[in-house]
């Protein structure tokens, strides 16, 4: 059950940039599991991806192809991981790669490979050659939201949005889709983002605007805290609009579309969090360096015993402030500490706040979205993360998960 999260009916499409999504059988029959993305001739690319040190053969051999060769085209299948699968995977991703540089009479070192799914099985590569040639025929613009579904794992939404950004030169277009419901959590979470624009960026100025972008967004989100094997997060510029942020003002403009498109996304990610029935904001204030109000906000977003008292919609503040107490702060004084929940205040000089009543926490942690204001009362940094609750949904979706 997502939390106040409803499918994009539309995405806009991006010029120079062409997609195709088919039904390839890789686990599940009669459903889009394969991607193919054309980011054009002139494109450049950006990526990130997890920095689990068991990554999967995918991110391996994308990071290989990025580094070495101007990419091109992004092959994506969901339903099965091939993480775990040893030397055998590292063939079977190279071997797709070079399966989409026949079809499309180009280098296999231009494609980069993506895989979501269950680990340790091996890639059915078969499935997807005997899938390419119809892929490429079906290429188009205005095909975001087939890809869209078919990187779906455990999501129970569709995830993607537009941004359109009036530049000097001219007027560019963002659209992004992700996938991610569980075994969430930064640097990366198991999700899988593309983003795709018309400007004309360099890599290495895509590269450091895609890293600020995900600080606050895709690196600040967690549902479980498992960091997985396979994640990614890529930006794609077609560079079709020829049109170039280059002033200060248009840099800032594109650089904040990006930022704003890339937290809605994240956000969709923790709305349908496996099992969700809150979405909470944790923020914490008065840090002495955004270090230590870092850590706070992780340690509240990632308590078991937090997210499941939001999940009965129980008050139960002790909870929050028991693991305020275990971030190591160092020289940590509870006496300046304040919390409120949806403006409530419930904790003031690092107790029970005077005018609290568990009527009025009963009704801040009944609601549906929640803001969990932490102030420590040290100094001027601050942090913001991205969570939901543990329910019981959660322990059955992943216990069933290979089911």
């Amino acid at each position: 059950m997502a939390v106040a999260l409803q499918a994009p009916d539309r995405l806009a499409p991006v010029p120079g940039i062409r997609l195709a999504a088919a039904a390839a059988g890789i686990r599940y029959p009669g459903r889009y599991d394969l991607v193919l993305i054309d980011a054009g001739p002139q494109a450049a690319v950006a990526a990130l991806f997890t920095t689990n040190a068991f990554s999967a053969a995918p991110v391996r051999v994308a990071k290989e192809h990025l580094a070495g060769a101007r990419a091109r085209w992004l092959l994506i299948n969901s339903g099965n991981a091939n993480a775990g699968t040893g030397s055998e995977g590292l063939s079977a991703a190279r071997q797709c790669c070079k399966a989409v540089a026949r079809q499309t009479q180009g280098e296999a070192h231009a494609v980069l490979p993506f895989s979501t799914g269950v680990i340790g099985e091996p890639l059915p590569v078969h499935r997807i050659e005997d899938a390419l040639p119809d892929l490429v025929d079906a290429l188009r613009e205005d095909a975001w939201l087939d890809a869209a579904r078919a990187i779906m794992t455990t999501d129970t939404v569709l995830k993607g949005g537009s941004r359109r950004v009036e530049l000097a030169g001219g007027a560019v277009t963002l659209t992004g889709i992700a996938k991610g419901s569980g075994m969430v959590h930064p640097d990366m979470a198991t999700m899988l983002a593309f983003v795709g624009t018309d400007a004309e960026i360099p890599p290495d100025l895509l590269r450091w605007m895609l890293v600020r972008a995900a600080a606050d967004s895709f690196n600040a989100i967690t549902v479980d805290g498992d960091t997985s094997t396979n994640d990614a997060l890529v930006c794609v510029a077609s560079g079709a609009s020829g049109v170039q942020p280059e002033s200060e003002d248009d840099l800032n403009a594109f650089a904040g579309a990006l930022q704003s498109l890339c937290l809605e996304l994240a956000e969709a990610i923790v709305r349908d969090g496996e099992g969700a029935t809150k979405f909470v904001r944790v923020s914490v204030r008065g840090g002495r360096d955004a270090g230590e109000a870092q850590r706070v906000a992780e340690t509240v977003a990632l308590s078991p015993l937090v997210k499941t008292a939001l999940f009965a919609s129980d008050p139960n503040w002790g909870r929050i402030l028991a693991a305020v107490g275990r971030a190591g702060v160092p020289d940590f004084e509870i006496e300046r500490v304040r919390i409120t929940v949806n403006g409530v205040e419930i904790v003031a000089a690092g107790s029970r706040a005077p005018g609290y009543t568990e009527a009025a926490g009963q009704q801040a942690f009944a609601e549906a979205e929640l803001d969990i204001v932490i102030d420590l009362g040290r100094g001027a940094a601050g942090y913001r993360k991205y969570t939901c609750d543990f329910s019981y949904d959660y322990v059955r979706i992943n216990a069933d998960y290979r089911s």
